[in-house]
């Protein structure tokens, strides 16, 4: 549950620190005061987008920041999954926002995602606005509380992955299906171009050597030349290997008389050895060089078969008509063997809508045993609500199969015996709404793990005796190990709660700024009255406001 809240230069805020209690709370306040402010710095909190203009003007950056216990909860494995600290007796979130717009999110001063602060804010706060209303319009949050009743998670997770996986083969088998189509229709230029290159024999670095062979070829006349000239130069009268070799006989004569040539005598001796091979080399390839205009038009010839092929499929080498090759026989092998795999396809399709329709199937009987008793739970709500002919039945119409089955849940609401039933957004009133809507949220709370629940004046459109059976049902539902926060207008729902929070703005020279703090038994005394009796708090209205206080608590 909620049990700090620290904001600091939020809007109208300059800086607040208030704990909250479990079970059942009230916050009060004039309109205007600054509630939707807590509730907005709350949802900064809790992911929803950050703008720079929620910066109280002159400040550099704003800080919201609540404490949790979730000792009751069972959340360790979300942290584990997140690689995140735990700590169920003290978990941290924290947001802050700077004038330049950049935003950043913490758990347990760890940084993080805004999705994750998101995702794990979703499982601690649920804030009810008089906006949420709306969700009674829409197919997916009534099937929703369903599922809730239903307690059918395992069951509706199982059928999400089936039809997850129906909706990848479906892709698949369409797929294949136009692949088919679009090879049948080219075909026969496929293997046109597979046989092409296919007789071609193309081989890894074979144009690389056929550009040096041809160079070679080209130039034969002009190498063996260079080759002979050189040998001659190496071999010939006079030539170098003949003279080193004199020299080193000349050295060698002296060396035993002069041991200071030694060394000089055996470097000579050893460069003798590496001229002669070198000679030798040169010698080899003038003996192999040789002008062959056949060879020549041979390789010429390759080449120009490499370079029309290259030209032609838009390629810049060997290895890239190699791969085309590949790839137009693997699109000839799916030609050949694509009757096999859409068979295969199709059986694995038509096997996981078997399932589908399977898991479908059980997901409908356990949502239709369900809406039998949200129907019995919510008439029980209802009537003490002050709709005494209530009539309200969950309509489950067959749909075709989507992400959650193929039920479309409405909820059909009537508050007189002689009016038909209608969808309950259509024909319900405001405070019929707000009634409908408490009504469905004490029922699902006790189904769901969700520790922290805040009611946004929820009790628009309503007074009275219904106020006060709000208040009751409320409450229940603080007492119910879960905590209550609710956003008031009405003292009948003020006087319940265990705790009594005031919402209120100060005029100060550098301007306007909201507070909040704890009211204390006689605070809460005066602050009810003001509730019965507007700004001028009469003798009666304080009467009337302790009896509230006494009878509620």
């Amino acid at each position: 549950m909620l049990q700090r809240l620290f904001i600091k230069n939020f809007t109208l805020i300059d800086e607040l620190d208030i704990t909250f209690d479990g079970g059942f709370s009230v916050i009060t306040g004039e309109t205007g005061a600054g509630k939707s402010i807590i509730l907005g710095a709350l949802g900064l909190l809790l992911g929803q987008r950050a703008d720079s203009k929620t910066i109280k003007a002159g400040r550099e950056r704003c800080v919201v920041e609540a404490q949790f216990d979730l000792r009751r909860y069972d959340m360790q494995a979300f942290f584990e999954e997140k690689d995140l600290d735990y700590d169920d007796g003290d978990c941290i979130l924290r947001r802050e926002v700077t004038s330049s717009g950049k935003s950043r999110a913490f758990i347990n001063d760890t940084p993080v995602a805004l999705t994750t602060i998101r995702e794990l804010g979703s499982q601690l706060v649920d804030i009810h606005s008089q906006h949420q209303n709306l969700l009674l319009q829409r197919d997916d949050f009534q099937l929703h509380v369903v599922d809730i009743i239903a307690g059918d998670a395992k069951d509706t997770a199982d059928y999400a992955a089936t039809y997850q996986a129906l909706r990848q083969a479906n892709k698949e088998l369409e797929e294949l299906r136009e692949t088919i189509r679009k090879s049948s229709e080219t075909e026969d230029y496929l293997r046109f171009q597979h046989h092409e290159l296919d007789e071609a024999r193309l081989v890894e670095g074979e144009q690389e050597e056929l550009e040096q062979a041809y160079s070679i070829l080209s130039h034969a006349e002009e190498i063996k030349s260079a080759l002979f000239e050189a040998d001659n130069l190496f071999y010939g009268d006079g030539g170098v290997v003949e003279r080193l070799k004199n020299a080193i006989h000349c050295i060698d004569s002296v060396s035993n008389v002069f041991p200071d040539i030694t060394e000089v005598a055996s470097r000579l001796e050893s460069s003798y050895i590496e001229v002669k091979d070198i000679a030798d080399e040169i010698s080899r390839h003038a003996e192999h060089i040789d002008f062959n205009p056949a060879r020549m038009e041979e390789v010429s010839n390759r080449l120009d078969t490499l370079y029309h092929l290259q030209q032609k499929h838009h390629v810049g080498s060997v290895s890239e008509l190699i791969a085309l090759r590949d790839d137009l026989q693997q699109q000839l092998s799916h030609i050949d063997g694509s009757d096999e795999l859409l068979h295969e396809l199709e059986e694995k399709k038509n096997v996981l809508q078997a399932k589908c329709e399977q898991q479908a199937t059980r997901l409908t009987t356990l949502r239709l045993a369900a809406a039998r008793e949200v129907e019995e739970e919510m008439r029980q709500r209802l009537v003490p609500l002050g709709i005494p002919k209530v009539r309200f039945e969950v309509s489950l119409t067959e749909k075709p199969l989507a992400a959650d089955g193929h039920d479309k849940v409405s909820f059909l609401f009537t508050a007189n015996t002689s009016t038909p039933l209608q969808p309950v957004a259509q024909v319900a009133s405001g405070g019929e709404i707000a009634r409908v809507m408490l009504s469905l949220k004490a029922m699902i709370s006790g189904a769901v793990n969700l520790p922290t629940i805040i009611f946004d004046e929820i009790d628009t459109g309503v007074s009275g005796k219904v106020a006060e059976m709000m208040a009751r049902i409320m409450q229940e539902m603080g007492d119910n190990d879960r905590q209550v926060i609710s956003i008031t207008h009405l003292p009948q729902i003020a006087a319940r709660g265990a705790s009594h929070y005031k919402v209120y703005k100060e005029e100060q020279t550098d301007g306007t700024t909201s507070h909040m703090r704890r009211l204390n038994a006689q605070e809460r005394v005066s602050e009810i009255a003001q509730m019965l009796s507007g700004s001028e708090i009469s003798e009666a209205a304080i009467k009337n406001a302790e009896q509230l206080l006494r009878q509620d608590n």
